[in-house]
């Protein structure tokens, strides 16, 4: 599962290990730090890792290895891409058009990866969550293909996601031989964004993507109870009505699979790192239920968005298919949801969402005595 939470807690986790969680895919960057940017102090000009940041990280690290949870470090953030959610809702270029960001990024990876390496509860690093350098470079939708002609126009310059990949993979390698690294296709994730991307020689990278498509049916400002799964989704960049049912979700992935063939790469370097659903959205369970039959028949590994998120509650599949109560508004207006979980997540009312992703994850959940 995917924890992108504001305050990280020890009931958190307690409650993740209590889920049978095995995985945590974390996204550390919303944390409060000593300086604007967790870990980074700024991602204008990064010089080293925050100190008492990185112990506030170990903390919690400490805590998962002690209830036998993995972490994929993730980050939201990195020198010259600050995460939008934290640059005044403005996406930031730097990284993609600006050489020198990627030294430093870079620099950031190694001074993590060398903190890192020997912790028992690190599974993988995950270099940058969705990154889309195509957005800056003129090509913002991935409907149209054309991903392989527009890379050509980048390659080589600060916009090369493949070079990218290279640069900061070989700064972790020089301290971190072994644990896996993990790179994201382009364009905030897509699997179509596979048809440009390139393997890293290196054995122990995998290959990811993120999957909430269609999005008009996914994201609850936009669909607004107007569209069901199964069902007809209209796809505004194509101009066409399209059906979305298990065959079109299952076909959604094709570059994934033709990609991996081209390359040699097996299912257990493929990770889904993100999927999702707005939980009120009509046909929700069965649209998670058939990405998971999916993922599960290709082998790949997975990572649901999200658990228990504290300031977010449209994917937090707990709550069911109804909107959240006024315990659960009030814990999070006095900042102790954390603190109340046992109010607002009743264990006695199973929803079909939950029921889905407990059942997976207890059926997943085996003793392991390595990372």
């Amino acid at each position: 599962m995917n924890c992108f939470n504001e305050i990280p807690t020890r009931e958190w986790f307690l409650a993740a290990s209590t889920a049978n969680v095995r995985l945590v895919r974390l996204a550390y960057g919303k944390w409060d730090g000593e300086r604007r940017d967790f870990l980074l102090g700024s991602a204008d000009d990064y010089s080293a890792l925050v100190d008492e940041d990185l112990r506030k990280l170990r903390q919690y690290l400490d805590l998962a290895e002690s209830l036998g949870i993995s972490v994929v470090l993730a980050p939201l953030s990195l020198p010259g891409a600050r995460f939008r959610q934290f640059n005044d809702g403005q996406r930031d270029s730097r990284l993609w058009t600006d050489p020198q960001y990627l030294s430093q990024a870079a620099q950031f990876w190694k001074d993590l990866a060398n903190a890192m390496k020997d912790h028992a509860a690190v599974a993988g690093y995950d270099l940058l969550n969705e990154p889309h350098p195509e957005w800056f470079h003129g090509k913002r939708e991935f409907w149209d293909r054309g991903f392989g002609q527009w890379y050509e126009q980048v390659k080589g310059t600060a916009g090369d996601l493949n070079r990218f990949n290279r640069v900061v993979t070989a700064s972790i390698r020089a301290v971190d031989p072994d644990t896996p690294i993990i790179v994201e296709s382009g364009l905030y994730a897509t699997p179509w964004a596979f048809e440009y991307l390139e393997s890293v020689a290196d054995p122990n990278v995998l290959y990811s993507f993120h999957m909430y498509e269609p999005y008009k049916y996914t994201t609850r400002r936009i669909n607004q109870g107007r569209y069901s799964y199964p069902g007809i989704i209209p796809i505004d960049s194509l101009g066409v009505d399209l059906r979305f049912d298990f065959a079109s979700l299952d076909a959604f992935f094709d570059p994934v699979r033709e990609w991996a063939r081209r390359n040699g790469i097996p299912a257990s370097r493929i990770f889904v790192g993100e999927f999702g659903c707005e939980r009120m959205a009509s046909g929700a369970a069965r649209y998670l239920a058939d990405l998971i039959r999916v993922f599960n028949r290709e082998g790949w590994h997975w990572a649901f968005y999200a658990y228990r998120e504290d300031s977010w509650p449209h994917m937090d599949y707990e709550l069911g298919t109804d909107r959240p109560g006024e315990t659960y508004w009030a814990a999070v207006e006095e900042g102790d949801l954390p603190q109340r979980y046992s109010e607002i997540y009743d264990p006695r009312q199973a929803n079909p969402l939950w029921t889905l992703l407990k059942g997976e994850l207890a059926r997943r959940r085996q003793p392991s005595s390595s990372r």
